[in-house]
C-alpha cells in the first residue's frame, strides 16, 4: 500500500546470494526472525495510514516537502517507506521457504493463482476500504496490487534456472532507473503499459471511473525475485555464517546508497541539494523515490533489513512474541486496519458536527475525509497506537487459528 496514499510524490542493489551448500537453519528460528520484522513493518505500516486518515494536510501538502514539513512530520512520514520493500522482499523469501515443501509446479501454480486474488482483493476489497465509494469512482491500485502481480511473475520465473532468476532480478532492480532518461526527454502522454510498469498514472474507465497505477509494478518484480533467491541463505547456511553474510550485505547497500547518492548522477531521478540547515539538507539527501521504487530506495531499505534480520535473529523477549503475532497475519491485519481506519475517521467526521450526507459528499478525497479538515501528530500517534493494540487479539486468534487448522483458503489468507 502506498503510504503516501492518494497523492503519490512523483518525485535493490544485487545482494550476493551464496550457493555454496551448508547446514540448513533450524526452522523455528528462520520463521521467528522473518516473522519478527514482518510483524514489526506492518505495526509501523498502520501509522503512516492513520496519518493519511486523521491529519490535518494529508490531502494538501506532501510531509517530506521540504519547504513545508517539521522534522516530526518528516520522520512520521520517512520511518514507513521501509514497510513496502520489506514486505514484498520477505513474500519473495517466504516463496523460496514454501518451495521446500513444494514441488516447483505446485509453487508456481499457487503463486499465479493467489496473485490473481490479491489482484482482485485490490479492486474490489481495499478499493472500498480505502475510499468508502459505493460507485468505485477511482480504483487505485497499489501495494497488494504489486504483490499480486509480481507473484505472478515470479510464479512463472520458477521454471527457469536459479541463476537466471537471480540475474533477471538483479537486472531490474539494478537497471530500471536508466528509464528515467528516457523520461527526462519524453514529451507527451505516456501509454496505460508504461504507466503500469514504470510511471503512476492511468486512464478512463467510462465516462466516470479512473483507474490510477499507484504502484508501477516493474521494480517490484525485480525486488521480489530478489527476495526469493535471498531465502536460499536460510537453507544453505547456518546461523553464524548466514548472520555473516546478512551483515555484509545490509552494509554494502547501505554504501552502495550512500556512493551513489552522493553523486546525483544514477539510481533515483530525484536529485537532493543543499538545504537551510544540516537537517534539512540530510532529509534530502535520504527523500529518494518511492514511486516507483528507485535502486537507491531499495538500498536504503533492505539495507536495514538485512541488519535487522542478522542482529534479531535470536530475540525470543515478550515483545518480540507479540510484534510476531502480527508478522503471522498479515494479510489479515492489513485489511482489517484499513476498515477500522477508516471507519473511526467517520465517527470523528461525524462527531465535528458534520452528517453522513456530507461525508458522502466528499470528491477527490476518501467519504468522510474532506481535504484541510483533521488534527495535528499527537492525535494521530494516539489513534495509531490504539488500532494496533485493539488488533492485537484478533490476529493472535487468527494465528492460532491458521496454525491449528489446514484448510485450503487459509494459504490465500
Amino acid at each position: 500500500m502506498s503510504e503516501k496514499l492518494f497523492t503519490p510524490n512523483m518525485h535493490t542493489a544485487s545482494i550476493q546470494v551464496p550457493v555454496e551448500p551448508g547446514p540448513p537453519a533450524k526452522l523455528s528460528s528462520r520463521i521467528a526472525s522473518i516473522d519478527l520484522l514482518r510483524g514489526l513493518v506492518m505495526i509501523v505500516m498502520a501509522l503512516d495510514h492513520t496519518r493519511d486518515f486523521f491529519h490535518r494536510s494529508a490531502f494538501t501538502d506532501d510531509p517530506l516537502n521540504l519547504q513545508t514539513t517539521t522534522p516530526a512530520l518528516f520522520f512520521t512520514r520517512f520511518i514507513t517507506h521501509y514497510c513496502a520493500p520489506i514486505f514484498v522482499f520477505l513474500a519473495g523469501t517466504s516463496a523460496w521457504l514454501q518451495g521446500q515443501r513444494k514441488s516447483k509446479q505446485e509453487l508456481s501454480g499457487f503463486l499465479v493463482k493467489r496473485g490473481l486474488w490479491l489482484v482482485l482483493v485490490e479492486v474490489v476489497i481495499m478499493t472500498f476500504g480505502i475510499f468508502f465509494d459505493p460507485g468505485f469512482h477511482l480504483i487505485m491500485l497499489q501495494t497488494i496490487w504489486a504483490i499480486g502481480i509480481s507473484m505472478i511473475c515470479l510464479g512463472a520465473a520458477l521454471y527457469l534456472p536459479f541463476r537466471a532468476i537471480f540475474a533477471l532480478g538483479a537486472l531490474i532492480v539494478l537497471g530500471h532507473n536508466a528509464l528515467d532518461f528516457y523520461q527526462a526527454q519524453h514529451q507527451g502522454a505516456y501509454s496505460p503499459a508504461y504507466h503500469f510498469l514504470h510511471l503512476p498514472g492511468g486512464f478512463p474507465l467510462g465516462t466516470d471511473r479512473f483507474v490510477f497505477f499507484a504502484y508501477p509494478v516493474l521494480p517490484w518484480i525485480g525486488l521480489m525475485m530478489m527476495g526469493y533467491c535471498f531465502g536460499r541463505l536460510f537453507t544453505t547456511l547456518p546461523d553464524k555464517g548466514r548472520n555473516r553474510t546478512l551483515l555484509l550485505g545490509g552494509a554494502s547497500l547501505l554504501l552502495l546508497f550512500a556512493a551513489l547518492r552522493a553523486t546525483n548522477a544514477y539510481g533515483d531521478p530525484a536529485d537532493w541539494s543543499g538545504q537551510k540547515s544540516a537537517l534539512y539538507t540530510f532529509f534530502s539527501f535520504i527523500n529518494v523515490t518511492k514511486y516507483p521504487p528507485s535502486l537507491l530506495f531499495m538500498c536504503v531499505t533492505i539495507g536495514p533489513a538485512l541488519l535487522f534480520l542478522a542482529l534479531t535473529g535470536n530475540a525470543r523477549g515478550r515483545l518480540s512474541r507479540i510484534i510476531t503475532v502480527y508478522g503471522s497475519v498479515p494479510f489479515f491485519y492489513y485489511v482489517l486496519h484499513f476498515y477500522i481506519l477508516h471507519t473511526v475517521s467517520a465517527l470523528f467526521f461525524l462527531a465535528r458536527g458534520h452528517s453522513v450526507a456530507e461525508g458522502m459528499a466528499v470528491t477527490n478525497a476518501p467519504k468522510f475525509l474532506p481535504p484541510g479538515e483533521g488534527y495535528d501528530l499527537p492525535v494521530v500517534y494516539a489513534v495509531w497506537a490504539a488500532t494496533v493494540i485493539a488488533l492485537y487479539p484478533l490476529c493472535r486468534w487468527f494465528s492460532n487459528y491458521k496454525r491449528t487448522h489446514r484448510q485450503w483458503w487459509l494459504s490465500y489468507l
